[in-house]
């Protein structure tokens, strides 16, 4: 059972409520250590509420488990043509203690004032264990795409409706999901 988090999600059910823990004098972050260990997914405290006392320690282990991701760099070509792979390298951090369980897909846009287009990637963030990963696939730049400067962005689409479903624990989220990474100039293709 120790390794069944590396593919389904763990959910826990909490003995009596957080109130009574207080009560009890029980020690919170003994508690919620546990559950983190387990790679804890979920957890159902009764619909209770949480003791005062205690919100900084839930809100930290609210940031803690499940999955986090955090995008720490991306390095990539300012300038390609239309059809070419522009070297995309990126560092990724699941700060979680879980992976995520469904197919999300990663993805990345080139948009401008004129056009729009994503490019899914063959990432399985199913394997984005926590800790650190490096995702550097090649990147095509559609061979369609018109000449010009555009704004790469990035977002994990839901699997469904391929549309930005995950909140990343980064500044500049735009209010379509998307969160910006810089510029980058495309010339026609050869």
């Amino acid at each position: 059972i120790s390794d069944v988090w590396r593919t389904a999600p763990v959910s826990l059910e909490t003995c009596w409520v957080p109130g009574g823990w207080l009560q009890e004098g029980l020690d919170v972050k003994y508690i919620l250590g546990v559950a983190l260990s387990w790679h804890v997914s979920t957890v159902n405290v009764k619909s209770t509420a949480l003791p005062k006392e205690w919100k900084s320690e839930f809100e930290d282990f609210e940031r803690k488990m499940g999955y986090r991701f955090v995008l720490r760099r991306g390095e990539w070509q300012t300038q390609v043509h239309a059809g070419d792979a522009i070297q995309l390298k990126t560092w990724w951090v699941n700060e979680g203690v879980a992976p995520i369980y469904r197919p999300f897909v990663l993805a990345f846009r080139f948009s401008s004032p004129e056009h729009s287009t994503v490019v899914r990637t063959d990432a399985d963030l199913r394997k984005w264990l926590p800790g650190d990963v490096v995702f550097e696939d090649p990147v095509f730049v559609p061979g369609n795409l018109s000449a010009g400067d555009y704004q790469l962005s990035v977002a994990i689409l839901d699997p469904i409706t391929l549309q930005p479903g995950v909140k990343l624990a980064i500044e500049g989220r735009g209010e379509d999901g998307w969160y910006p990474l810089g510029k980058i100039s495309v010339s026609p293709g050869l």
